[in-house]
């Protein structure tokens, strides 16, 4: 059984924590989207595509990070490792 607050101000911080929630889970669903694109465009090799969706997914994490709703180290993490296989990507479409 959830808990029930009585306190009105317990009514209302449980209120706010709910809306909050929604609203972080749906940047973290937008985040999760825009990192999954961006892999898809890296596996394809095409160095173009997937420079663009790196911009975007490193649009769209900055401002979880900057939302609080991801920590700032993880998304420097997930944005250095995406970088990193690009710059695979575009060396091998250098060498190749």
């Amino acid at each position: 059984m959830p808990h029930v607050p009585v306190h009105p101000s317990a009514i209302k911080r449980h209120r706010r924590s709910l809306k909050r929630k929604a609203r972080n889970r749906a940047v973290k669903t937008h985040v999760h989207n825009a990192i999954k694109n961006a892999q898809e465009a890296l596996g394809t090799g095409d160095a173009q595509r997937s420079s663009q969706a790196l911009r975007e997914a490193m649009k769209v994490l900055g401002k979880a990070a900057t939302k609080g709703v991801i920590h700032r180290n993880t998304v420097s993490r997930k944005i250095s490792r995406l970088a990193r296989r690009l710059n695979r990507v575009k060396a091998q479409a250098a060498q190749g």
